[in-house]
């Protein structure tokens, strides 16, 4: 072999042993990898250079590049990877084929600590001027969004303000999201000088401008100024509807002012249309008389809603039920059973199953075990809730065990069993192995293997223990097999 071959095949060995390619000659498919090797080029006008790109965008694409962005960042606030970080988030934010949702707002804030680092924002506004960006009104709402999700009523308004300097006129949306951020912080003067800010510049309020205004005024206790401004944007075109009257309402409720708030609910009656009360409405008054104490009067309310036709709902009744037993007037508490189930607005087991956990709750057992008697009796279904609440007040507080043992196997053959959780088994198979009734410690067993209920975490170990030591291991086993071990 001559001295030239020689050469080239040792030459040609030596590079296929020892490649010196570099990263920008490998094809890379991932487009995690292609995002990320193109922010950490640094450009300049990075949204240009991913455009190019054009990988793949979701959630958990977006998620990791921001990600490796903000764990390579320092804790200096002014770290240029950082802002290309929330540069790309705010750029896949826009992109058609891909949404932010609410969670990667969310996601965003924690990774960049925009909260507890809030220049970041100023940051990424300074670095499209400084490198002459194009930023679009869609741009600007992703970083409004991050700082609504962040908190900041000040960046918000900064932000808002800087977009003139870009081109970009702001809309009712942009506006919205700064004036609830100031509510939200109580700065209500600013929020409403920004308000009347938005018609020099010939965008209007709009019905979710009005609530955020409404409910920041009623926070504050200021119900005159939140009333005032209500009349006011009605005559200016911003026709209000039953959002608006709800949330001036629940603010006035909040305050005590009860009366006002009767004559708030019957000028929506008055009103009629797209103001007229809902169950809703109606029941955020039944529920602020309740509370005062006043649940007689509260009933007058129902009368007025049903003269209205408007059907109460599950939450209206537990909220009447509620207010009249903690006054102890279970008298008139049964007479609105009666009448609801005679005008069939609400099931009859639906308002014992209510009368039931609001007597326990009120801390009348005896009471509210006969009235779930009743209903077994009557072929009446309790609910989940009410099941659940008394089977631990006679387990635990009472330590009836048999007793509920017998109870849960009357519900059992009148097949109410579905409103048992396992939460409610568990306790009951651990009170019976404690009270060593094993006999019906077995029987609960074997009804949960039956119905492949799991025995909860916390109990599993205390039941075994309890079998064992009682030499029960057939028992034992049936429990692990309770449990798929």
């Amino acid at each position: 072999m001559s001295k030239i071959l020689q050469s080239r095949l040792i030459s040609s060995s030596t590079r296929i042993k020892n490649p010196n390619f570099s990263f920008t000659t490998i094809a890379i498919t991932n487009p995690v990898e292609r995002y990320w090797m193109h922010i950490q080029n640094k450009d300049p006008n990075i949204e240009k250079t991913l455009t190019r790109i054009g990988a793949k965008l979701d959630t958990s694409s977006v998620k990791e590049v921001i990600k490796r962005c903000s764990s390579s960042s320092s804790s200096n606030s002014n770290d240029q990877r950082s802002v290309l970080g929330l540069r790309f988030f705010i750029w896949a934010g826009i992109q058609r084929q891909y949404r932010h949702s609410s969670y990667m707002y969310n996601i965003a804030c924690k990774l960049f600590r925009i909260s507890q680092n809030p220049n970041v924002i100023k940051e990424v506004i300074e670095a499209y001027g400084d490198n002459n960006c194009v930023v679009d009104v869609k741009s600007f709402k992703i970083v409004l969004n991050l700082c609504k999700e962040a908190r900041l009523e000040n960046e918000g308004l900064w932000v808002l303000k800087k977009m003139n300097d870009f081109g970009c006129r702001p809309d009712t949306t942009t506006y919205n999201v700064v004036i609830k951020l100031l509510c939200k912080k109580g700065r209500m003067d600013d929020a409403l000088k920004l308000m009347k800010e938005m018609g020099s510049v010939d965008v209007y309020p709009d019905m979710v401008t009005l609530v955020s205004m409404v409910e920041g005024f009623c926070d504050l206790g200021r119900i005159e100024d939140a009333t005032r401004l209500f009349k006011v944007e009605n005559r200016q075109g911003c026709l209000v509807n039953v959002v608006a009257y709800s949330a001036l309402l629940d603010g006035v409720c909040r305050v005590g002012n009860l009366e006002k708030g009767l004559e708030l609910l019957e000028e929506m009656e008055n009103e009629g249309g797209v103001c007229a009360p809902t169950v809703v409405t109606y029941t955020t008054m039944i529920q602020s008389f309740c509370e005062k104490g006043r649940s007689i009067e509260a009933l007058t309310i129902l009368d007025r809603m049903e003269a209205c036709g408007c059907a109460p709902n599950r939450v209206t009744i537990s909220t009447l039920i509620n207010g009249l037993c903690k006054e102890e007037k279970l008298d008139e508490a049964y007479k609105l059973i009666d009448r609801l189930f005679i005008k069939g607005s609400v099931s009859k087991s639906e308002c014992y199953s209510s009368l039931v956990a609001t007597l326990l709750r009120v801390d009348r057992f005896e009471e509210a075990e006969k009235v779930f008697r009743k209903m077994l009796v009557s072929g009446l279904k309790p609910d989940g809730v009410a099941c659940s609440e008394l089977f631990k007040r006679l387990c635990l507080k009472e330590q009836r065990m048999l007793d509920a043992f017998v109870l849960f196997c009357e519900i059992e053959k009148l097949g109410f069993a579905t409103s048992i959780d396992s939460e409610i088994y568990s306790i009951m198979m651990d009170g019976l192995c404690a009270k060593s009734h094993l006999l019906e410690a077995s029987i609960l067993a074997k009804l949960m293997v039956d119905k492949s209920i799991l025995l909860r975490a916390p109990y599993v170990k205390s039941v075994v223990k309890y079998l064992t030591n009682a030499g029960e291991m057939e028992l034992v086993s049936r429990v692990y097999k309770v449990n798929g071990d």
